[in-house]
């Protein structure tokens, strides 16, 4: 394949509206021609020869076109999901079960591309939420998860547009999100920190007022003890 992939996946005009910065969902795909394709194969083709690849070898031939293929695929989150936004409406209809009854999905995995270094961090998330009158469904809360981690960006960043989403497309009692992950960019470089892994937790509503749900959610994740933070 010589020229760009071809792009799927929109997000419908008026499913509900970018509000800011957290855009979660791209309204259009990223366009890349044939030619711009090819030069920044060539691009590639020039770096790696300066950092020592004995390029146009017969194992690195098509090495430029794979690495440039491969990043193209790991930011797909940038196309947004036409199948993201799908919601049911609970049967409680935000009555006193719903405040004590907890919807939450994990692990989920999901690897992303830190945007200081280029380089892999990945992990597994959970990702929680109290209903009021919509739910989702299952399949979607792994959907949400991989639209944020494939695109360049933050660990924090991914748990804070996941509450904030959910908040958004739900309007649920609470949310709550936990990821934990390892981040190449510390072992590989820099400190090289061997084995080490990042967790961060966010709350909001019920989640931020109720220690006790917050143990509760923490124990389904299996990381009973672990402190959260907003």
């Amino acid at each position: 394949m010589n020229g760009p992939p071809p792009v799927a996946g929109l997000v419908g005009e008026g499913i509900l509206p970018i509000t800011d910065e957290v855009e979660w969902a791209s309204v259009s795909p990223r366009q890349i021609t044939t030619e711009e394709w090819q030069r920044f194969e060539d691009y590639l083709k020039e770096i790696f020869g300066a950092l020592g690849m004995a390029v146009g070898s017969a194992a690195t031939a098509d090495t430029p076109r794979r690495f440039l293929r491969a990043l193209f695929d790991a930011t797909s989150g940038y196309e947004g999901d036409e199948k993201l936004v799908t919601a049911f409406e609970t049967e409680c209809h935000g009555g006193s079960d719903c405040r004590i009854s907890q919807i939450v999905e994990g692990p989920i995995p999901f690897f992303s591309l830190c945007e200081h270094h280029s380089l892999p961090f990945f992990g597994k998330a959970y990702v929680g939420y109290i209903a009021h009158e919509h739910i989702l469904g299952l399949s979607k809360l792994t959907r949400l998860v991989r639209l944020f981690a494939r695109r360049f960006s933050m660990q924090e960043r991914i748990g804070r547009q996941l509450a904030e989403s959910l908040q958004q497309i739900l309007q649920p009692h609470g949310v709550a999100v936990h990821l934990e992950a390892v981040h190449l960019c510390t072992q590989m470089r820099g400190v090289r920190e061997i084995e080490s892994s990042t967790r961060t937790t966010h709350w909001r509503g019920t989640y931020d007022e109720d220690p006790q749900l917050r143990a509760e959610f923490f124990t389904l994740c299996g990381q009973r003890g672990l402190a959260g933070h907003g």
